[in-house]
């Protein structure tokens, strides 16, 4: 059975989520590299940058109240790396009035342990709501009959950084609260740790500190024990092992966490416990009112991102060097995602894709997903790397829809097809339209439970609806299509796949004439720009995502 991590919360002030999806876990995570070198103003930083050099200069001082709408920050002195030196901003436990990190020259935002945006107010929405005056630390006022209503907004630009020397760090925005992370095109937030900003980190470096976490009040099945049932829509998922836990689940598939829109989260996925780490990012019963539009996972130690229960939307998603599974959907969301462009190193991850339920196939919602123009890339031949025994596993009855995509796994099995539905119970669907796939193994498509491996080929259609299980890959600058991928006709009525119950599939897709998430490299440029590059994924950024930059 999957080992769904979920979150693993011990209050607002303590250690709390944790979340995974894949039956082993590939890296225990890096952990700190030591305590952090921060100069707290006695003495001159080293180096010591000066106007005219190229370097950044450490502000004089951090944005005060004014600047952030009441929300105090500490000054910790300055922290130097190769891109000069940087005035150490950090923030409280508890973000609990709406606040603004604004962009200021030389400053750098710091998470020092587990910081969370407001606080939760149950399992059904609030109709009245008010700010939260206290300024303690911890939520664990479990008897609150409304949400605290803060947004924390990070302005273009903004660099947070998580700092693991003492705790694991990571962002936790609570239900009831929103994190309004919106970068540009030219200026991305940038979401990393403490080694990054120290420029000891390498194409290797993971696991060094926990990610951003958004809870919501979103369907979820896989209720905790106590915590109501799928049959009565009263279904909560809890974090596990701690005194003071907060949840998320509700009946909201609309949910509004939020907006996170070009931001990078790197090298994240910390390990909390053997098998319970953190991934870049983190959806519990978020819904479609959450914006996420360019968004990329660097080297995070777990999944690049894992959605539990509720109803996503999100475009333009780069995962790169994942440890463990590139994208992972699970416990009854409800998943549109387009244009999608994964890379995994040789001989390290697990799957590109691992769609499931957990194992409690009878539950509604099921798992349901259709993914569209993606390319999902392994960059060179190895010796094997996917636990899931394929670069794609579906499992858990859930329901997947594949359109316009390209597998290029020279050394894995592409598509495993798991049916384990109790008996009686309705076996999973795939559905593929204009999906082709380069594959190593024994075999591209695999069955196992309720299904062979001829029924599993079947259901992915080779030859039929312009499928291809035993394409070779002309793929140029590793993941833009070539003369191969460019021949293969695409599907254009999303309307048509409406019957999968996802009624909004049509009105979310936009209709594309070529399959694969990248058609040329001269127009088709979406991943350029706001993006890092590492040394087997060249986005064409000239931003290594080892570095800072510095304006």
């Amino acid at each position: 059975m999957k080992k769904i991590s979920g979150l693993l919360l011990m209050g607002c002030s303590a250690l709390a989520l944790a979340g995974c999806g894949a039956d082993d876990i590939s890296s225990p995570g890096a952990g700190s590299v030591g305590p952090i070198n921060i100069d707290n103003g006695s003495g001159t930083p080293a180096p010591t940058p000066t106007p005219g050099t190229g370097l950044v200069v450490a502000a004089s001082e951090c944005p005060g109240a004014a600047a952030t709408g009441g929300l105090a920050l500490t000054n910790d002195g300055t922290i130097s790396g190769p891109e000069g030196s940087w005035r150490v901003c950090t923030l409280p436990a508890l973000v609990n009035v709406s606040a603004t990190l604004p962009k200021v020259a030389g400053v750098l935002y710091r998470l020092n342990g587990r910081v969370d945006v407001g606080c939760d107010g149950g399992f059904s929405a609030p109709t009245t709501a008010a700010p939260r005056t206290t300024t303690t630390a911890a939520c664990s006022n479990r008897s609150l009959t409304a949400d605290t209503n803060v947004t924390l907004t990070i302005e273009p630009g903004v660099i947070v950084y998580g700092d693991s020397t003492n705790a694991a760090s990571w962002l936790a925005v609570n239900r009831g609260n929103k994190l309004i992370a919106e970068g540009t095109a030219t200026r991305p937030i940038i979401f990393t740790s403490l080694q990054n900003v120290r420029g000891s980190n390498n194409n290797d470096s993971m696991g060094q500190w926990g990610g951003v976490v958004l809870l919501g009040r979103g369907r979820t099945t896989d209720c905790s024990t106590g915590l109501g049932s799928v049959a009565a829509d009263n279904c909560e998922r809890v974090t596990e092992g701690a005194a003071d836990p907060a949840n998320f689940g509700g009946r909201d598939n609309t949910y509004n966490a939020g907006s996170l829109k070009y931001v990078q989260i790197r090298y994240s996925g910390y390990s909390l416990a053997p098998g319970n780490e953190l991934q870049s990012l983190t959806g519990g019963g978020i819904g479609t009112g959450t914006q996420l539009d360019y968004i990329q996972s660097i080297n995070s130690s777990d999944d690049g991102s894992e959605f539990f229960g509720g109803a996503l939307n999100m475009k333009h998603y780069v995962a790169i060097n994942a440890d463990d599974d590139s994208l992972d959907l699970d416990t009854g969301v409800q998943a549109n995602v387009q244009y999608a462009l994964i890379v995994q190193k040789p001989n390290a991850g697990d799957s590109f894709f691992e769609f499931d339920s957990n194992g409690n196939e009878a539950d509604t919602p099921r798992t349901t997903i259709t993914i569209g123009n993606f390319t999902a890339v392994q960059t060179a031949v190895g010796t094997g790397n996917s636990g899931n025994q394929a670069s794609a596993l579906f499992r858990g009855n859930a329901d997947v829809t594949l359109v316009n995509g390209v597998i290029n796994t020279p050394t894995n099995e592409c598509l495993r097809l798991n049916g384990s539905g109790p008996a009686g119970s309705t076996p999973a669907s795939l559905r593929a339209r204009s999906v082709v796939m380069t594959c190593g193994g024994t075999k591209p498509v695999l069955g196992t439970g309720t299904y062979t491996d001829d029924t599993a080929a079947a259901a992915f259609g080779t030859s039929a609806n312009n499928n291809n299980s035993s394409f070779t890959s002309t793929l140029t600058n590793t993941f833009v299509n070539g003369a191969g991928e460019t021949a293969v006709a695409a599907f254009t009525n999303y309307a048509s796949l409406n019957a999968s119950g996802q009624t909004n599939v049509s009105s979310f897709f936009t209709s594309t004439s070529y399959i694969g998430a990248v058609s040329n490299a001269a127009t088709d440029v979406w991943y350029r720009g706001w993006t890092c590059d590492t040394t087997n994924a060249s986005l064409g950024s000239n931003s290594a995502c080892t570095a800072l930059p510095t304006t």
